[in-house]
């Protein structure tokens, strides 16, 4: 069976057809730009080429006026096209507040792809059609690129950073997963399958694969496999700061600094949890899990403290600019650091 030859991949996203239109577009009118300079030259070198080596040139009146007009009609041109652009960029590195989030880890030479309700995937990923999806991103080892051609979506995957990309498939089917960034000798095998499905089929797949429990469960048993519950209690302040609501909230350290607890800084504070030392406790009591613990067991335990407080947003400064307050001040909780994951024994006052 012969295959129609395509111009571009299949468009299943809600922003497929806007990155196509400003493709075509960019492409249409830079076209026509070079072959209106390309003609006028051609046409300037024979209509006003010396004929001898005496001849001076004629000036004439028009010479301004066109000289004006190829620079500033372009220039409008062009930063339109520049406007246009930067929103397109905006509208999808910014994932609705809606979405379902999603991780996702890079190694060689292969793709871990998890829900939050508990199924784990490699190299395929099943989301519901209509539906907003929010991945965050990990590589275990070296960089790898995550980029789905039919979504026009692709985010590069670091190590020991989280990176975020989102999208939302618009017609069910097969789609292709590949790692645009070159990884290893077994680069060209790194790809998978993103299966966009119906949102009932998508139900009854979720909750046949997720006999596992939800991934903060999974996190929860790992909060205590390694002993964070003897410290970090949730009853009272314990040896170290309280973690519920910290996700999303600003966190005060030494330094006279604040931060905001998200996913990278609670990464970070699991991982090297001197970094950043909550104001109010002392540096070199949490042990450092750096080597110990898989880039999934991390995800893990980054969703379980998610799960104990509001998710970003909940707590945004308001229209007046005024900041949010710290968990520790608004709650009355012990310590004015009491809003991170590191540190322990709050200094004396």
């Amino acid at each position: 069976m012969k295959t129609a030859l395509k111009f571009w991949p299949d468009s299943a996203s809600s922003v497929s057809g806007q990155v196509n239109f400003f493709f075509v577009l960019m492409v249409v009118l830079c076209t026509s730009i070079a072959v209106a300079i390309a003609f006028f030259l051609i046409y300037s070198t024979l209509r006003y080429h010396r004929k001898h080596d005496n001849e001076m040139g004629r000036p004439t009146r028009y010479r301004i006026p066109v000289e004006v007009a190829w620079t500033v009609i372009p220039f409008f041109f062009f930063m339109g096209m520049f406007a246009w652009g930067s929103k397109l960029y905006f509208d999808i590195e910014r994932p609705p507040d809606n979405a379902i989030k999603m991780y996702a880890i890079g190694q060689q030479w292969m793709w871990e792809l998890q829900h939050p309700e508990g199924p784990r995937e490699i190299n395929e990923l099943h989301i519901p059609v209509g539906r907003p999806v929010q991945l965050s991103l990990i590589s275990q080892d070296v960089i790898h690129s995550f980029f789905v051609p039919a979504f026009r979506t692709k985010q590069d995957v670091l190590p020991g950073r989280y990176t975020t990309t989102w999208f939302k498939a618009t017609v069910p089917g097969k789609y292709h997963l590949f790692c645009a960034e070159y990884c290893g000798a077994k680069h060209s095998g790194m790809i998978g399958w993103i299966y966009a499905m119906d949102p009932q089929d998508y139900q009854r797949w979720l909750t046949e694969g997720a006999a596992e429990g939800s991934f903060s469960s999974q996190g929860e048993k790992f909060f205590h496999q390694f002993g964070c519950a003897n410290c970090h209690h949730f009853e009272r302040q314990g040896r170290a700061p309280y973690l519920k609501d910290l996700y999303g909230r600003r966190v005060e350290i030494e330094g006279g600094q604040t931060v905001v607890a998200d996913e990278n800084y609670i990464r970070e504070s699991i991982l090297n949890p001197n970094a950043k030392i909550v104001y109010g406790f002392q540096p070199n009591v949490m042990p450092n899990f750096t080597g110990q613990l898989t880039e999934d067991q991390v995800l893990a335990l980054i969703s379980y403290v998610k799960a104990l407080g509001p998710e970003p947003g909940s707590q945004q400064p308001s229209s007046s600019g005024t900041a949010p307050k710290e968990y520790g001040q608004e709650k009355g909780i012990a310590g004015p650091g009491a809003t991170s994951i590191s540190g322990s024994h709050p200094q004396e006052r």
